[in-house]
């Protein structure tokens, strides 16, 4: 693999700033494609480079300064977090900004059904996300300095109005189901809107898990994070009791038992015992909202395919989904 254009310049950077001797090795990494990410390898040593994407960019986009602030934030506490190295927004060192992180050498379970372990190890990894992503919650915004991360309360209002904006300016068929839950979302919201420190994108794997015992050594992908209504963060990891693994990433219609993977219920009685949040008379907007919610990116993934910008390669194939999971969301509003 060819060595990226910054080699040299990184090389200077990182000698200057005494974490490394001698040449590195650059090798890109999986995943975060949104944001391209390098593991840099100096003899024994290693570290991880997360950078905004080349070109020209929406200005809210490819944060990687709420990156490095909330994982920097999160270092002392109950969260698993790699240690934050360097920020730089000077874009004449690589041509972007960037920061340098900690590598964690663990591992990442792409697959839901997690293939390859016992049940009582599947049981173990979802016990894990649900205690991570429950100490998520539990944190103090204010105590770490996040307090103008984002704006606290209204958040449904704010999220409902501006991805139905977005559905409705794409200018491209709407789903008949799509549509509905624009309409129905914005008279149902709860009274209660709770603010807390969210991850925004919170799923397996995102998370790092240790070598031989299963625990969450590192949460990454930070991009989306703000301050906002946990339950909603939360009700985003449970879509994938509702969505089969032919649609999108999710486990519906598998044999949970059998393979270990606590039910949907359960995995939420885990969470309201660790948080003391009630679920249960919101888990229909919850899930009606987070699938309207993925079925309006995949709508915008869809107009950007039809116009050849989308960089995935599936674009197309996954825009498409985008009523499938809008029924299964009018189908929870309906609930």
């Amino acid at each position: 693999m060819q060595s990226p254009a910054f080699h040299e310049p990184l090389t200077s950077y990182l000698h200057d700033l005494g974490l490394i001797k001698g040449p590195i090795v650059l090798s890109q990494l999986t995943g975060g494609q949104s944001n391209p990410t390098f593991k840099i390898s100096n003899g024994n040593s290693h570290y991880v480079l997360r950078k905004k994407p080349s070109g020209i960019l929406l200005p809210s986009a490819h944060a990687v300064d709420r990156e490095y602030r909330v994982m920097k934030a999160l270092a002392k506490t109950e969260v698993p977090v790699p240690q934050m190295l360097a920020y730089c927004e000077d874009e004449s060192v690589i041509g972007t900004a960037f920061f340098i992180m900690e590598y964690l050498d663990g591992r990442v379970f792409a697959d839901q059904s997690l293939p390859g372990l016992q049940a009582s190890e599947r049981r173990k990894v979802y016990e894990q996300m649900n205690h991570t992503i429950a100490a998520i919650h539990r944190q103090d915004y204010e105590s770490l300095g996040l307090e103008n991360f984002g704006k606290p309360g209204n958040y449904f209002a704010r999220q409902i109005a501006r991805w139905s904006r977005q559905v409705r300016e794409a200018n491209i068929g709407i789903p008949d189901s799509l549509n509905k839950l624009m309409d129905w979302l914005p008279e149902h919201i709860p009274p209660e809107d709770e603010t807390s420190l969210i991850h925004g994108d919170f799923r397996m794997d995102n998370l790092i898990f240790h070598k031989s015992d299963l625990r969450v050594i590192g949460v990454l992908d930070w991009e989306l994070s703000t301050l906002g209504n946990p339950l909603a963060d939360f009700a985003y990891q449970c879509m994938a009791w509702r969505i089969p693994p032919s649609l999108w990433r999710g486990i519906q219609g598998l044999d949970l038992a059998g393979l270990g993977i606590p039910s949907e219920t359960e995995y939420i009685v885990m969470y309201e015992k660790q948080t003391g949040r009630p679920i249960a008379g919101q888990w229909s907007f919850l899930m009606a909202y987070n699938l309207f919610r993925i079925a309006a990116i995949l709508h915008g993934i869809s107009k950007r395919a039809m116009d050849g910008n989308a960089n995935a390669s599936d674009a197309i194939e996954n825009g498409g989904k985008a009523g499938a999971l809008a029924d299964l969301g009018w189908a929870c509003a309906q609930k």
